[in-house]
């Protein structure tokens, strides 16, 4: 038996340290889930339960360590936003898994960039439409190498930030996260059987705004490295 198209290329994450790849399965992402975020993008953030939109697993883009992507200006929009994110990345299965062992389940952490069509993304939402054209476009999710939870410990605090030209626009702390990964993970897993190769992306704090060619950004967070992208 044989394929009558060409199999898409597996998309994969380096490993920080080493030359091995974390293979993706599905991309996961938690809306609204900084406080301050919610507020900025006209919500209340009272602790409702989590919500989640997905990418395209090809949409992941892989930044080396010390690399800089250019990340190419999409079609269709003028309002391109940057949403800085710790993403984690599972590597054990499971379902209906509890908050108590939800951090057994995620393999590691890295440095991403949820980017936004934010211009189609209200549209679609004010006609109560889904996010997709906003959200899951082309190269909308770089990433940075992943770090192991075996070397760097699980993430629940530290800075998160995000620099445009070298001024700061976004800056908090992983501790401000509404739901923490743990309970996130645990949350999603009543949703979604998940497995190894699933990666999710946490939520981005405050401080959300557009970008336009030629603008550097450099996202960081404590422990994890920068991921350096200019719009192309």
């Amino acid at each position: 038996m044989s394929y009558v198209v060409t199999p898409p290329e597996v998309t994969a994450v380096p490993v920080a340290g080493s030359d091995d790849l974390f293979p993706v399965r599905r991309v996961y992402c938690v809306g609204r889930n900084y406080a301050a975020h919610a507020r900025e993008m006209g919500f209340d953030p009272d602790r409702e339960p989590p919500f989640f939109f997905c990418k395209p697993t090809d949409s992941v883009v892989p930044v080396a360590d010390g690399d800089t992507y250019a990340f190419p200006y999409p079609s269709q929009t003028d309002n391109l936003h940057y949403e800085a994110e710790l993403v984690a990345f599972i590597g054990k299965a499971g379902k209906d898994i509890s908050v108590e062992n939800a951090l057994d389940h995620i393999y590691g952490y890295a440095v991403g960039l949820d980017m936004t069509r934010r211009d189609l993304q209200m549209k679609m939402r004010e006609m109560g439409r889904p996010w997709e054209i906003g959200k899951a476009f082309d190269y909308s999710a770089p990433v940075g190498p992943v770090h192991p939870a075996s070397k760097v410990g699980h993430i629940d605090s530290g800075a998160i930030w995000l620099t445009v030209n070298g001024a700061d626009r976004q800056r908090s702390d992983i501790k401000n996260l509404i739901w923490s990964v743990a309970e996130t993970v645990a949350y999603l897993s009543t949703l979604f059987a998940l497995e190894p190769g699933d990666v999710i992306f946490t939520g981005t704090p405050e401080g959300v705004g557009a970008v336009v060619r030629g603008d550097k950004m450099v996202v960081g967070v404590d422990g994890l490295g920068e991921l350096k992208v200019d719009v192309a």
